[in-house]
């Protein structure tokens, strides 16, 4: 902890900024420009090892998926949920907005694993655990369904 609050103002901040983190960097993700997502930038290429088929080997993919809210939808952003239709433009829209549902997660990750600031040790600790399993299963689909897209689209960003 390194910042001294009291224990009312330390429940009073993340009972408040957790959630504000999730919603309010999911609504500034989708008003960002689409341009800033890019599928063949560094960040949001396929990982060494990484292929199609390999997130639902590892990670069951397809046993939980359907559980993951698609929060964009909530604020006016791109329906991920499932596939509206086949048009390559569509499916190239798709795979540009899963980069940008995956730097949104990325980004709560971050934010909300900086609360330990003010969270007294060993509280502490939930935080980083709590952003790592909200997060992670979400930004593990996006890269999912991103390779699939690319699969789709016959493009190679590997």
């Amino acid at each position: 902890m390194w910042l001294e609050l009291s224990n009312f103002w330390v429940a009073i901040l993340n009972v408040t900024g957790i959630p504000a983190a999730h919603f309010g960097l999911s609504w500034a993700f989708t008003r960002m420009p689409a341009g800033w997502f890019r599928p063949d930038s560094m960040m949001f290429r396929a990982w060494p090892g990484e292929s199609t088929g390999f997130h639902e080997r590892v990670f069951r993919v397809k046993a939980w998926k359907h559980l993951l809210p698609d929060a964009a939808g909530w604020f006016g952003g791109f329906a991920k949920r499932s596939l509206r239709g086949r048009d390559p433009e569509y499916l190239a829209v798709f795979r540009i907005e899963t980069c940008r549902g995956e730097a949104a997660h990325w980004a709560q990750w971050i934010v909300i694993s900086a609360f330990v600031a003010w969270t007294p040790w060993p509280w502490a600790l939930v935080l980083p655990v709590y952003a790592a399993l909200s997060n992670l299963p979400c930004i593990v689909l996006q890269r999912h369904n991103r390779l699939r897209l690319q699969k789709v689209l016959g493009g190679n960003n590997f």
